[in-house]
């Protein structure tokens, strides 16, 4: 078991004795997404010139009353182990490893806005059919996004941004002209 395997297992076994895996699985799903996005972030928790005191202050200031005292604790653990620039892997396999057991498909779902409850369960609904399998949507706020989303399930990516289809349609009239 490799260290990311090992970590996501342990913060696992953790939540599911508490009853939060969910929660904890969604705060450190969206904590790692905004770790992978912003370079300040990313460069102030991994930098071993900054002191593991203000990385704690960090961590503290960015999840506040936003994150469970798990998740909180757990992040700051893995950056005071100086393995910050593994919280996305370990998010990913947490939430791999927590649908798994509800024997479901973890989606990553990128786009501009926040969705509401309704529409992630209506994305869950039409990915499962289109999957045969069943799907747990994680969805990731993306400003990039313009319109539309990107959904990440395993090595499929479906890209329904608009960008996209503007650029397939871009493409077919240059082939046609």
């Amino acid at each position: 078991m490799d260290r990311v395997e090992a970590y996501a297992a342990g913060l696992l076994a953790i939540a599911e004795g508490e009853g939060g895996v969910d929660q904890v699985s969604d705060e450190l799903f969206r904590v790692s997404r905004s770790f992978e996005q912003s370079a300040e972030l990313r460069d102030a928790l991994t930098d071993p010139m900054v002191p593991a005191e203000r990385k704690r202050g960090i961590v503290t200031d960015l999840l506040g009353p936003r994150a469970s005292e798990l998740t909180t604790g757990f992040v700051e653990f893995v950056v005071a182990m100086g393995r910050a620039r593994d919280l996305p892997a370990i998010a990913s396999r947490l939430a791999e490893q927590a649908a798994a057991s509800r024997e479901k498909a973890v989606a990553e779902v990128r786009t501009a806005m926040e969705l509401d409850d309704a529409t992630i369960a209506r994305l869950e609904q039409a990915l499962s059919e289109t999957t045969g399998r069943r799907v747990e949507v994680k969805t990731v706020v993306d400003p990039s996004v313009i319109g539309g989303l990107v959904t990440t399930i395993g090595d499929t990516v479906i890209d329904g941004t608009v960008k996209s289809r503007l650029d397939s349609i871009r493409a077919t009239l240059q082939r046609e002209g």
